[in-house]
């Protein structure tokens, strides 16, 4: 009887998809609604954020299923601001708690980016660069840019459904 061995070439663990970091200072409602004006799209607020350390941090996430090019949009947020109160074991009667803001990202690599678009299945590089122009034509973006895979550490966190 004959042995037959399969060689693949792919790894399937890896899933295809474009990354694109976005700098603006826009909250996260407002650049879902311009992005989806300026691509055409329809990004939606998903019922629960992208949820780390325990509570500790929490992220928005859009969401769009486009049907008819089996593609799924996220916009995810990468800063999260928390105000937390210093615990203090000596506090007297008069002392008065100041609050500290704590800021976590997503992705430590980006710390400066505000938001990244995320594209499952991968685009040609010119469908890319046209999706990156149409952002950076919106008046409020700083300024928009593909990022490569293989520079995260952290792309774990880009796992969510």
């Amino acid at each position: 009887m004959a042995v037959h061995k399969l060689v693949l070439d792919t790894i399937f663990d890896e899933e295809l998809y474009t990354l694109i970091g976005i700098h603006c200072t826009l909250e996260d409602y407002r650049i879902a609604y311009l992005l989806n004006k300026s691509l055409e799209i329809n990004l939606k607020r998903k019922p629960m954020d992208l949820d780390f350390n325990n509570g500790k941090s929490a992220y928005s996430v859009f969401e769009w299923k486009d049907h008819k090019h089996l593609r799924t949009w996220n916009l995810v947020s990468n800063i999260c601001k928390r105000e937390e109160f210093q615990d203090r074991s000596e506090a007297s009667l008069f002392d008065i708690q100041t609050p500290v803001i704590k800021i976590f990202n997503l992705i430590n690599e980006f710390k400066k980016v505000n938001y990244f678009l995320k594209i499952e299945n991968d685009f040609s590089d010119s469908k890319e660069k046209y999706i990156i122009n149409r952002i950076l034509r919106i008046p409020q973006v700083v300024t928009a840019y593909s990022i490569d895979m293989s520079q995260l550490k952290s792309k774990n966190n880009l796992i969510f459904s």
